[in-house]
């Protein structure tokens, strides 16, 4: 009897459940909603892109360093005579244009040659009388040809001291009255003024008076310590600042590396030449040089600038676009940071387009 009652009861279950499958409502798929975000038009028209890179992993050493007067645009200039300096046309730090009177100095040894001017130009018109009377005595036939040519040898003579006489003219910048004139050889600023109205130069004195700097071409020379030589070579790109211009960066390419540890600093010397068009970069000013130089095994990754990348709640994102509305937010595993540059290990793929300004406000504006 309870084995009946017993079979009773499964049947009953049993029935329930087919019961209930059949008249079940069929499971649907529910697709996640689509992201209905879209540019305004303002963000639109001014959107700005970047692009993720692969390319070769970069790292980046930070060198101190000075700028210095590039030599070949330098021009020492020396008194030629002494004297007493009587006018000062130009100061320390004043723009001269080539062949601009930098000084007049008066001077005895210009005298001298003034001097030696009138004797020479008084010898000549005594040769050239000489000359025609002997001309016309040989002419005549009333001396040889041996005293004609000797008259002709001393007219010559006379003529090569002149010219030599008015060479040293030039070269002296001789104007009148004893007076030697200083002129700029070339055009640049004025970045020494060793001279001063009234005051008596030597000609003996080996120092020289001014010192013009053209200033379009400068170097900055950077101290290199001995652990970080062989991560620097020649033609290595770098990025340079200044404490005058924090925000603004210059940059160049190593030109020479000297080769030679200073013995009380410990350092090396890399010369770096940048050209310098608005003369912002001034001798003696310190600088913060940064040179990239390469990874070990050239190994290559996605690269996009560092300011593409928004750092929230402890991980790192990026706005990737593909078109106006169709905007996405990812995150991003970055391998190294070096410099202006990041690399990213995982994320992003080569060519994907990124937002680089105000990324920020579409971040804020997809994730709310």
């Amino acid at each position: 009897m309870k084995r009946k009652v017993l079979f009773s009861y499964i049947a009953f279950f049993v029935a329930s459940y087919t019961l209930s499958s059949c008249h079940s409502t069929p499971t649907v798929k529910v697709e996640p909603p689509t992201s209905s975000f879209c540019l305004n038009d303002s963000l639109a028209t001014n959107l700005k892109l970047d692009t993720a890179l692969m390319q070769p992993v970069q790292n980046e050493l930070t060198l101190s360093g000075k700028v210095d007067f590039d030599e070949k645009g330098v021009f020492k200039i020396f008194p030629l005579v002494g004297g007493q300096v009587l006018d000062v046309k130009a100061d320390l730090g004043d723009f001269v244009e080539k062949g601009q009177i930098l000084a007049v100095i008066k001077s005895g040894e210009i005298a001298d040659y003034e001097k030696q001017l009138i004797d020479a130009r008084a010898n000549l018109q005594l040769a050239s009388k000489n000359l025609d009377v002997a001309q016309d005595m040989f002419k005549a036939g009333l001396t040889s040809e041996r005293d004609l040519i000797a008259a002709q040898k001393e007219h010559q003579n006379a003529q090569a001291d002149i010219q030599k006489i008015q060479e040293i003219f030039k070269i002296y910048n001789i104007s009148r009255n004893s007076e030697y004139v200083v002129k700029a050889p070339a055009s640049g600023f004025i970045a020494e003024k060793r001279i001063n109205r009234d005051t008596q130069i030597r000609s003996d004195d080996a120092n020289n008076i001014f010192t013009i700097s053209s200033m379009n071409q400068i170097w900055v020379m950077a101290n290199v310590y001995e652990t970080d030589i062989s991560k620097i070579e020649s033609g290595q790109d770098v990025e340079v600042t200044t404490l005058s211009y924090p925000d603004k960066i210059f940059r160049g390419k190593i030109d020479k590396t000297m080769n030679i540890i200073d013995p009380e600093t410990r350092v090396m010397k890399v010369r770096i030449r940048m050209e310098n068009p608005d003369y912002l970069l001034k001798p003696e000013m310190f600088t913060t040089v940064r040179v990239k130089y390469g990874y070990p095994d050239n190994e290559k990754l996605i690269t996009i600038p560092s300011q593409d990348i928004i750092f929230d709640n402890s991980r790192n994102f990026v706005v990737v676009y593909r078109k106006k509305c169709d905007v996405e937010v990812r995150e991003v595993e970055i391998f190294k940071t070096s410099g202006a540059q990041t690399y990213i290990k995982s994320g992003l793929k080569e060519g994907e387009k990124l937002i680089s300004q105000n990324q920020l406000l579409v971040y804020n504006a997809l994730n709310s």
